[in-house]
């Protein structure tokens, strides 16, 4: 068994002190940190506000520019996560995104993973997408969207992503509504140290139906909140050893978030039939031949059009108050 440091810490410089090959890697998800810790501001420096006890910040977009800001340091493989609080009102064209990347150091061949927040109309839900990038993949987007089950603009809720060796998984409140395995998305898979980042930009030419609607600023500054900041992963450190590296993988690895149970799977299944509203597995005008991690289900295929958009919101009630009901006739059945 691989060596390993003394400690994993979140977000700090490993020491080279190795324990012995016995000790057991512990990996903390649940531990937040302050903002100066492991993040700087990356753009619209005068648009981020930091709380008194600098665990909570906010990003403003307004007239003059967005904001955003990045983590210290780059990470090969971790379980990066906050809580969001997004805009009010009307919030066509604006853009949220949490995500890892290196686009800065590998320009034509950089991973990415995406939480992206797209803004709507007043009256119209936010919509959040998930992407997955790898070795400069951007013509094969991997592109998810959904809506989510609550409001995210009144309170905080959590998004987190999980990147390991073997796996990719975005998880909202602490359920995985998306899981892409290395195996299966082969060269396209995220292989190189990522930044973590933050930002809120105008997107006005694509986010909210294609650039029909675009950012208002009347109703700007369009503030979003990001609290409960946790960074558990495997720091890039010149003074890190090949062993201390292997080590904090399997740490990540053997993470909470990283094992997916039967009710996680279950769980996964349940959002993703109830709120995705685009897949591109069932996108076969710009995919005519499906990804090889795409689990097709002709249930879910009926569910979607040619361009991998929900046929109608109507489609899916029918089909979760058939479900329903088929769910309440086996719960009778087993009494």
């Amino acid at each position: 068994m691989l060596l390993r440091l003394a400690s994993i810490a979140l977000a700090v410089v490993v020491s080279a002190v190795l324990l012995p090959a016995s000790a057991a890697a512990v990996l903390n998800v649940t531990a937040t940190v302050a903002f100066q810790e492991v993040y700087t501001p990356l753009f619209g420096s005068h648009n981020i506000r930091r709380s008194a006890d600098d665990r909570t910040v906010s990003i403003l977009l307004d007239r003059s520019t967005g904001s955003g800001f990045i983590s210290s340091s780059m990470y090969h493989h971790g379980f990066f996560s906050a809580s969001i609080k997004l805009p009010s009102d009307y919030t066509a064209g604006v853009v949220v995104a949490f995500y890892t990347s290196n686009a800065h150091v590998y320009e034509k061949r950089h991973d990415e993973l995406d939480f992206e927040f797209l803004g709507n109309i007043r009256g119209k839900p936010w919509r959040v997408q998930t992407n997955v990038y790898g070795n400069g993949s951007v013509s094969r987007g991997r592109e998810e969207r959904y809506v989510l089950p609550f409001d995210p603009t009144t309170e905080f809720h959590r998004y987190s992503i999980l990147w390991t060796r073997d796996a990719v998984a975005f998880y909202v409140d602490d359920v995985p509504v998306r899981h892409v395995s290395r195996s299966r998305a082969a060269g396209d898979f995220p292989s190189k140290p990522m930044a973590l980042y933050a930002t809120v930009w105008d997107g006005s030419n694509w986010a909210t139906s294609g650039g029909r609607y675009r950012v208002n600023y009347h109703y700007g500054p369009f503030v979003a909140s990001f609290t409960d900041l946790a960074l558990a992963g495997c720091r890039v450190d010149q003074l890190m050893l090949p062993a201390a590296q292997a080590g904090c993988a399997e740490a990540v690895e053997a993470s909470d978030p990283a094992v997916m149970t039967l009710g996680k799977l279950q769980a996964m299944r349940r959002f993703r039939e109830r709120n995705m509203v685009y897949s591109y597995c069932y996108d076969t005008r710009r995919y005519p031949v499906p990804f090889a991690e795409c689990d097709l289900v002709e249930s879910e295929r009926k569910m979607f059009k040619e361009s991998g958009q929900l046929r109608t919101i109507a489609h899916r009630r029918r089909r979760a108050g058939r479900r329903t009901a088929r769910d309440a006739g086996g719960a009778k059945a087993d009494m």
